[in-house]
């Protein structure tokens, strides 16, 4: 009989795993605390209107097409892809608009548009993130970093390429105007990020959107997931919804499968888990002592901020509002300053707004839009109860929108649901109700984030947001791509006794 993993979690990351391991010769069961699949990703749908509930943005297609190519099969049949031109749209708080091109020249005549004398700044600052992208993504991304040793042959390049500067300095490098300095140094936070202190490789996304597009999956990103399901399923995979994990069980010192909330026991030769590390190791093995992620270790580390996300829909459509648009506030720096190092609710804020009946008529009724308004918040460290604060908050972001680019927006809302740091905390088990795991700053990144092959029990391995490479659709499809270098082919897996 072939060799059985357990997945727990089917976001991205455990949906790719599902994938691979499926096609690499092992029965496969996934385990899903929710009554549907997609973790952050899946879907909300109510008075006929369809709400993704996380991820809008697909960077890095050729990572999710090799997985229908595994399987024997082409994306394209059940996958339609858009790409976005422009990619997105900026609103500054003074009404001026920067929209992001993959085209150069129509990039160039964006910056020319804005400040005429940081053209070249701009060129320059494309040729440096090709070369980070070159390093960071397509020689690291997808290569584990269980040895120190590894870290150190890397050193050089992390180093050349400014590794040890945040994404903020380094494209303050480029740009002396303070428009392009957020145009261009925002890209973390859709990844959990804090641009005045995240590693500066992630200037990477720049060369990674221009390369591959941004694009949008017709029916929404729930289309996707449906989509992987109907890969794995279709290798024999098992998927159980309703089924939280209470224990990774553990027999002769390594991993022996899951045990549910319910008590029922699922045995397996190893297990995946696609849940928050800091999730898995404080809970899921809590009765097992830990020799690098303690529960002080963890507490110590430095979590990604939350989100507070509203869905919506109106009774009419907004036909000035691009597909993907960020309404942004007065403030930049001390914004992010309160959300990431003071853990203060700030009374401004700067918004990502996602209009997908822009280009997909699907997700909404005849004559009516649908969206979704995401503002970065803290986490729970911040100690704000939402329970009292969220109506409060939704209300200052209706008002934003309303001041800025949707006017009469109040009078048309026909169908409301909101997500706060809570539900991230309660529903998506994230500790601290981090939207995004840890940050990746640094030193929690490749070699210090928590290893994809565990360093505290044998025969468990780690995909999603919180393992290396980090977090973002690319990032945790990329975290599974890892267990083919780490998990053996089921036919050469031990056979049982």
């Amino acid at each position: 009989m072939a060799p059985h993993a357990v997945i727990i979690g089917s976001g991205f990351g455990g949906l790719a795993a599902a994938v691979r391991l499926g096609a690499r010769g092992w029965r496969v069961t996934v385990v899903e605390k929710l009554d549907a699949p997609g973790g952050r990703a899946t879907v909300f749908r109510q008075d006929g209107f369809t709400f993704d509930a996380g991820p809008t943005i697909i960077t890095a297609p050729y990572l999710l097409e090799e997985l229908w190519t595994l399987c024997g099969r082409r994306m394209a049949d059940d996958i339609t892809l858009k790409r976005m031109d422009p990619f997105y749209e900026i609103r500054f708080d003074d009404g001026t608009v920067f929209s992001a091109f993959d085209d150069l020249g129509r990039m160039e005549a964006e910056v020319a548009r804005i400040a005429p004398s940081q053209v070249e700044g701009f060129r320059r600052c494309i040729a440096d993130s090709e070369k980070i992208y070159q390093v960071a993504f397509e020689k690291l991304a997808d290569q584990p970093f269980h040895s120190f040793a590894q870290m150190l042959r890397e050193a050089p390049d992390m180093l050349r390429l400014g590794g040890m500067r945040s994404v903020f300095s380094k494209i303050s490098d480029y740009f002396t105007d303070p428009k392009l300095r957020v145009a261009f140094s925002f890209h973390p936070l859709l990844i959990g990020g804090n641009p005045l202190t995240t590693t500066a490789y992630y200037c990477l996304i720049q060369h990674l959107e221009r390369l591959h597009g941004v694009h949008y999956a017709m029916g929404g990103t729930g289309a996707l997931v449906t989509g992987l399901v109907d890969l794995a399923e279709g290798q024999g995979a098992t998927f159980r919804y309703d089924a939280e994990v209470a224990e990774i069980t553990v027999a002769d010192g390594r991993a022996s499968g899951v045990r549910l909330a319910s008590g029922e026991h699922i045995p397996a030769d190893i297990v995946v888990s696609n849940a928050d590390p800091a999730w898995t190791y404080s809970r899921l093995l809590n009765t097992r002592k830990r020799r690098r992620w303690t529960d002080a270790k963890l507490a110590r580390a430095k979590y990604s901020m939350s989100l507070f996300v509203w869905y919506f829909g109106t009774s009419r459509r907004f036909e000035d509002v691009y597909h993907h648009a960020m309404v942004l506030g007065p403030r930049y720096e001390g914004l992010l300053r309160d959300i990431f190092s003071r853990q203060h609710l700030p009374d401004d804020m700067s918004l990502y707004l996602h209009r997908p009946s822009a280009s997909d008529p699907s997700v909404a009724p005849p004559g009516c839009d649908a969206f979704y308004v995401l503002s970065p918040v803290p986490n729970l460290g911040s100690g704000t109860d939402w329970a009292a604060q969220g109506e409060i908050y939704r209300a200052q972001v209706q008002q934003r929108l309303e001041d800025t680019i949707m006017p009469g927006l109040g009078e048309s809302i026909i169908t409301s649901r909101i997500m706060t740091p809570q539900d991230f905390r309660d529903r998506l088990l994230s500790y601290q109700g981090a939207a995004f795991a840890m940050q990746p700053q640094l030193f929690q990144s490749a070699w210090f984030r928590p290893h994809n092959r565990s360093e505290e029990l044998e025969g468990l391995y780690l995909v999603g947001a919180g393992t290396h490479p980090g977090a973002g659709v690319p990032g945790v499809i990329s975290s599974a791509r890892i267990l083919d270098k780490l998990v053996p082919h089921g036919d050469a897996w031990p056979a049982r006794a």
